[in-house]
């Protein structure tokens, strides 16, 4: 490691916040006003940790998408997904929830009968994946790999969980349809560790204790995009943060929830969700009478 390894601000990107709905208020990190993408990696909210109380609505009713993954990981709590496919999926801690949209997929992310009348905390992460322009139109599908089947190393004093893609070693059953790297890592209190590149683009965000960068704290709900080897520190309290990266995949073109590198696509699935025009895949979900209007322009 090269000892003129420093802090860069410049590649800091701020979290705002952004009210979802029913007072469920997200910190989003991409895209952002300095860079859309880091990666594939498209969007990114992290959510929490929030005290859900029977009283509180924050579920997501069915809305549509294109031509991008979404990837949902929790670090406490519980969702409950279902979509027009067919699948019905409890989210809980440690697993990987992923979703390919493809040409157009309908879903919705609930609060599960069994917690309606408890008091909980959730708290986690909702990233979006663009998907290379030639695989943006094929079939939906939706894959679940449970938390014991996420591979778990220990790296010098990090321990790390390989949600996605391959890191010293580990490889990730979650599929991929591009170079795409997710990782969880824990140091222990007072701690350093060298973390290399590991893909072309990748980031770094805090999720719980201090985070020192060559020396310097990354204050809370800021992500810092890394391009060289740096030093990763822990301060008095056991850290945890994720890394985001892989492979760029250009511009994207991006409105409310429609991903696509044609703007026509994106005015075609926007036609296609007021019409409810299930032969672009944008039909009901099973169980489900409700449904999220188009938004105005």
């Amino acid at each position: 490691m090269s000892d003129s390894l420093v802090f860069d601000p410049s590649k800091v990107l701020k979290a705002h916040a952004k009210d979802l709905g029913g007072g469920f208020v997200v910190n989003r990190l991409l895209p952002s006003a300095k860079r859309q993408a880091v990666g594939p990696f498209i969007f990114f909210d992290h959510f929490g940790p929030v005290t859900v109380k029977p009283e509180d609505n924050h579920d997501v009713r069915p809305h549509p998408h294109i031509g991008l993954a979404t990837l949902t990981y929790l670090f406490d709590g519980v969702i409950l997904h279902r979509d027009n496919l067919g699948y019905t999926q409890r989210i809980e801690p440690g697993a990987i929830n992923l979703m390919i949209a493809g040409n157009g997929i309908v879903h919705s992310e609930r609060k599960p009968e069994e917690q309606k009348h408890k008091t909980y905390v959730n708290h986690g992460l909702q990233l979006w994946i663009a998907v290379p322009e030639e695989k943006e139109k094929i079939p939906a599908s939706f894959s679940h790999t449970p938390a014991s089947a996420i591979p778990e190393i220990t790296n010098g004093n990090a321990t790390i969980r390989v949600l996605v893609g391959s890191a010293f070693g580990a490889n990730s059953p979650v599929p991929t349809l591009s170079p795409t790297l997710y990782l969880d890592i824990q140091l222990p209190p007072n701690s350093q560790w060298q973390l290399p590149m590991l893909a072309d683009e990748q980031a770094i965000y805090p999720i719980e204790g201090e985070v020192l960068v060559a020396g310097e704290a990354l204050e809370s709900h800021t992500m810092l995009v890394i391009d060289q080897e740096q030093s990763i520190s822990s301060g008095e309290c056991p850290t945890r943060f994720v890394l985001v990266g892989g492979q760029a995949l250009g511009h994207r073109f991006m409105w409310w929830n429609f991903v696509a590198s044609d703007k026509e696509d994106i005015e075609a699935a926007s036609l296609a969700w007021e019409a409810g025009d299930r032969a672009l895949g944008m039909g009901q979900v099973h169980g489900e009478t409700e449904r999220i209007p188009l938004p105005k322009r």
